[in-house]
């Protein structure tokens, strides 16, 4: 298992993967339209999205996320009221992840958080999806394994979240405290940034 260095764009915020394996997460690609509005809200949409509006993620155990330098920079944002929590870091606007509540123990970890982006094929693995794909900005190539959610990664996720938190692997956390608080307010848009 590897460790994965990880940092933001200006270096404030740093951290560390713990005991990555492509088989320990999940990576996708998501074409919400939520994902792509928190790209837009940070300003950071060529930096974030692929051509076709993409977010790369690994899916993987909040627990095994570290932050090593610069936690106090570290925010978060919600689209809406039950949205997921979006982090990124105040200083240079890196997007981190998205995490749904305390409990459950899972971060999709973005790409531009990681130090060297040039590591996800070797640590990460391959694409296993492409999700939500009707949010597409243009046509995807063909024979790309792609549907809105596919069964399949859909089922792998819940199997692997239910055995993480079996293992307790929700704790700890560095965006939620002990009581399951985030560790900064989120800020909740309305709708328009969709758009």
């Amino acid at each position: 298992m590897t460790e994965i260095d990880l940092q933001c764009l200006c270096g404030s915020v740093q951290g560390v993967a713990c005991n990555i394996t492509p088989n320990f997460g999940t990576r996708v690609v998501c074409y919400c339209d939520d994902c792509q509005a928190f790209a837009r809200y940070l300003d950071r949409e060529d930096a974030v999205l692929d051509e076709y509006g993409g977010t790369d993620l690994f899916q993987m155990p909040i627990s095994h996320l570290k932050i090593t330098h610069g936690a106090e920079n570290i925010r978060c944002m919600r689209l809406s009221p039950k949205g997921m929590f979006r982090w990124y870091t105040a200083c240079c606007k890196t997007p981190i992840g998205n995490t749904l509540t305390a409990g459950v123990p899972f971060i999709g970890l973005i790409h531009n958080f990681i130090k060297d982006p040039g590591i996800r094929e070797q640590h990460f693995g391959p694409v296993l999806g492409y999700v939500h794909t009707k949010f597409v900005k243009k046509a995807l190539p063909s024979g790309l394994n792609q549907s809105t959610f596919p069964l399949r990664i859909m089922l792998r996720w819940l199997s692997k979240v239910i055995l993480w938190k079996l293992k307790g692997l929700n704790k700890p956390s560095v965006f939620f405290d002990s009581n399951g608080k985030p560790v900064s307010m989120p800020h909740i848009l309305n709708s328009t940034i969709k758009n």
